[in-house]
């Protein structure tokens, strides 16, 4: 395969009501990630978000996908306002012990600058200089002040990629690079067909370059996002990960 690699999925998979609109009938527990991971090549862990995962519980997920699959992993909220706001040298260590435990089905650690934090480029160079080398970062501030070429500048000089969210409010947003990978969030409340052909051609030249992207879509009641998620990925077959085409779907519109 030549190329970047494009991993698709949703914010979370533990949704037993995703059965059947996406999960065969009657898929529960720990039967749930093994029937994800059985259709798209990527999940953001945002359970993490509220609990930090311990070592064992990493080692779990990572042992019930097949290789070619990647986590991104929703940092812990206390622990990242802590990070960000007054200790990044002493929290740091902490709060991304567990990820090692993914081994190579770690994809990047997601960092959320809490909600309404404004801009401050003094804490975000504190995070980027305290953050652990090895270990890739995607940065999502939320606050508009942050949506400026100074925020971009530091991102990029710590290799750290900046998460873009696209939201009913804020349609189509750009696709500002600054790290090794694209990391897009897609969270309308609907993706119809011409919605999904044009995110596929903006990510196209992307791909092709070899840059690798992760996309997710939000999590619904339904069963729907899923299925934009696959839909989306069986647009750009020649990027699956592992070099296998992604098995085609039917939108969900």
């Amino acid at each position: 395969m030549t190329g970047g690699r494009l991993y698709v999925g949703t914010s979370g998979f533990a949704y037993p009501g995703w059965a059947p609109a996406f999960y065969p009938a009657g898929t529960r527990g720990n039967g749930l990630l093994p029937a994800y991971a059985a259709r798209l090549a990527a999940v953001e862990l945002s359970g993490t978000y509220y609990r930090q995962p311990s070592v064992a519980q990493a080692e779990a997920w990572a042992g019930r996908v097949p290789p070619a699959f990647r986590f991104t992993v929703k940092l812990l909220r206390t622990g990242s306002l802590r990070a960000y706001a007054t200790d990044p040298t002493g929290t740091l260590p902490w709060l991304t012990a567990p990820l090692a435990a993914f081994g190579d089905r770690l994809a990047t650690a997601f960092f959320r600058i809490p909600t309404g934090q404004a801009r401050d480029d003094g804490r975000l160079a504190g995070l980027l200089a305290a953050w652990p080398a090895a270990l890739p970062l995607a940065v999502e501030a939320q606050d508009p002040s942050w949506h400026v070429d100074e925020t971009h500048t530091l991102l990029r000089a710590a290799g750290a990629t900046l998460v873009v969210t696209e939201t009913d409010d804020e349609p189509e947003p750009p696709l500002t690079v600054t790290g090794p990978f694209l990391y897009l969030r897609l969270r309308r409340t609907l993706y119809g067909t011409a919605d999904l052909d044009a995110w596929a051609a903006r990510l196209e030249p992307f791909l092709a370059d070899g840059r690798d992207a992760y996309v997710f879509f939000r999590h619904d009641e339904r069963g729907a996002t899923p299925g934009y998620a696959a839909s989306l990925a069986a647009r750009l077959p020649e990027y699956a990960p592992g070099g296998d085409p992604a098995p085609q779907t039917e939108d969900r519109t």
